[in-house]
């Protein structure tokens, strides 16, 4: 199978009293001719998209070497901070949410610069969500709070832990897949 990739996006705008393209074919068919379609339709609307249009001298100056005039902006996606978080414990917060939380959590000890961790951290926040109202979710950065991965024995990351009633109850170490982790969840919600 072949990719491609995109290094720009022209995305007609809908003059008024023009017909819009709304289904799904007819949306596939404005994709540019340039890449070997037909192009036919215009696109209606795509959400978390937008476009911008380009700062006046960045205009001005590809107006002046390219000779032609360009009304075309940047795609901006408006998604881009929708992903899900995991909020952050430190040593500070550490008694009230973790062990003063009357529903079970999971900590994964963690630091940024280890890629397993950032690696879990999708599959972490995707389980926050999935459990949501019977478990809590954070992650606590060893470099910043060492004396917390010391006082637990923290000495391989990732390390998931998953504490109840202020008691630790179950460590997972390493990257390992959804449903190891779930299997952990499962004994303590």
């Amino acid at each position: 199978m072949a990719a491609v990739v995109l290094e720009s996006l022209s995305v007609p705008r809908a003059r008024p009293g023009s017909v819009v393209a709304t289904t799904p074919r007819a949306m596939a068919a404005a994709v540019p001719a340039s890449l070997g379609f037909p192009s036919a339709a215009l696109i209606s609307e795509f959400k978390g998209l937008r476009v911008a249009g380009r700062s006046l001298r960045v205009s001005l100056a590809a107006r002046r070497t390219r000779g032609r005039v360009s009304h075309r902006g940047a795609v901006v996606c408006e998604a881009q901070n929708t992903a899900l978080e995991v909020p952050d414990v430190t040593k500070e917060t550490w008694q009230s949410l973790i062990m003063e939380s009357d529903k079970p959590v999971m900590v994964e000890f963690w630091a940024p610069w280890c890629g397993p961790c950032r690696m879990i951290l999708p599959v972490i926040a995707k389980l926050s969500k999935t459990y949501a109202g019977k478990l809590e979710c954070f992650k606590l950065n060893t470099d910043q709070s060492p004396e917390i991965a010391t006082r637990y024995g923290i000495r391989s990351i990732p390390t998931i832990i998953i504490f109840k009633n202020g008691e630790k109850k179950e460590a997972v170490i390493g990257a390992v897949p959804e449903s190891t982790l779930i299997t952990s969840i499962e004994k303590f919600v």
